[in-house]
């Protein structure tokens, strides 16, 4: 507050004292003479312009017309414009009257009050409309501003609503399968334990990240592909083509271990087989390509409203907008292919 209200005093102080020196080159200019009544003119002006603008001011912010003005507003602006040039031009021309500081050529009192009406009258719209266009511009900057900050905390909130909807869509399949372990094979059942309290862990931490080191998501991937196999044994087959400088890369974490996860679910479960899932890391014309490959074959148009394919999608866009690319395709006849691309972090 205090920071404002000193701007605006420098501004008055400042621009008050231009106008007045703006009189004092012009009678330089014209070859007048600076008589100690022209000098003592000029300073009763300014006095009353910053005590009347200032008055003005304080008016404008109690009956509440500062910008932007709707309707009736513009008119009761247009109104008290007219009041405080009235205010500024009657005070002249009573303390001119009172200490004898008037044109003599210009004897009635009328005649002197009108011309300082509509002479003085420019200098009040001047500031009027300076002052406004400063409001306006806040305004604007604020509106902006603002606008920053509310899109800013929708991607936050949404980006929070993503991650609350992959853990216990993880938690769950991981539960499934070593429930079917329990029975069949208890020890092994324990080793997927252990794994799953990794997986967790890891998961938490994820919730207070927007990004993650590409090395850390790929440890949370392989304790996931640790516990598949131990449902899907050799029907699993992992292979890793790992570009060892994109392991700092900063990608969004869980997003791997979700695209990794959308394969087995649609991919390697499916084929009685089984199958084989690929997962490439490296850099292409400067940016960060990703790509999680597995047997299976993708049947008409994709369905982007699944999970995995959904929050992947939603998630790139909003940490990353158009620089990111996300898609998902058949290669090399039985296999099919995602592909994130996002822009390199260089570190």
């Amino acid at each position: 507050m205090m920071k404002k209200l000193s701007a605006y005093w420098v501004c008055q102080v400042i621009g008050w004292s231009l106008y007045g020196l703006s009189f004092f080159f012009l009678a330089r200019i014209f070859e007048q003479e600076i008589t100690p009544l022209f000098r003592n003119r000029i300073i009763l002006w300014l006095v009353l312009g910053i005590v009347s603008t200032d008055i003005f001011r304080r008016v404008i912010h109690a009956r509440k017309l500062l910008p932007p003005l709707q309707g009736k507003k513009w008119i009761g602006l247009f109104v008290m414009v007219l009041l405080i040039n009235f205010l500024y031009s009657f005070s002249t021309t009573i303390i001119v009257e009172l200490i004898k500081l008037y044109d003599p050529k210009i004897k009635s009192f009328s005649k002197r009050f009108l011309y300082e009406f509509f002479n003085d009258g420019f200098i009040i719209i001047f500031w009027t409309a300076i002052y406004y266009i400063w409001h306006y511009i806040e305004a604007s900057r604020k509106t902006e501003l603002d606008r920053v900050q509310l899109e800013s905390l929708v991607k936050e909130l949404q980006l929070k609503t993503i991650k609350s909807h992959i853990n216990p869509h993880f938690i769950f399949n991981a539960l499934n399968s070593i429930r079917a372990l329990v029975d069949e094979n208890p020890g092994r059942a324990r080793t997927a334990i252990t794994e799953l309290s990794n997986i967790l862990r890891s998961s938490m931490q994820a919730e207070k990240l927007e990004t993650a080191p590409l090395e850390r998501e790929l440890n949370l991937v392989k304790d996931y592909l640790g516990l598949e196999h131990i449902r899907f044994e050799d029907r699993l087959q992992v292979e890793y083509e790992i570009d060892e400088d994109t392991l700092d890369q900063q990608v969004p974490p869980m997003m791997l271990q979700t695209l990794v996860e959308n394969a087995i679910k649609h991919g390697i479960s499916k084929h009685v087989e089984g199958g084989r899932i690929k997962i490439v890391s490296d850099f292409r014309d400067d940016m960060h390509e990703l790509l999680v490959q597995n047997t299976g074959h993708i049947e008409g148009v994709v369905n982007t409203d699944g999970f995995g394919i959904a929050s992947t999608q939603n998630r790139l866009k909003l940490l990353y907008g158009n620089k990111a690319a996300f898609e998902i395709k058949n290669v090399n006849g039985n296999m099919v292919q995602a592909k994130v691309t996002i822009p390199v972090n260089h570190v």
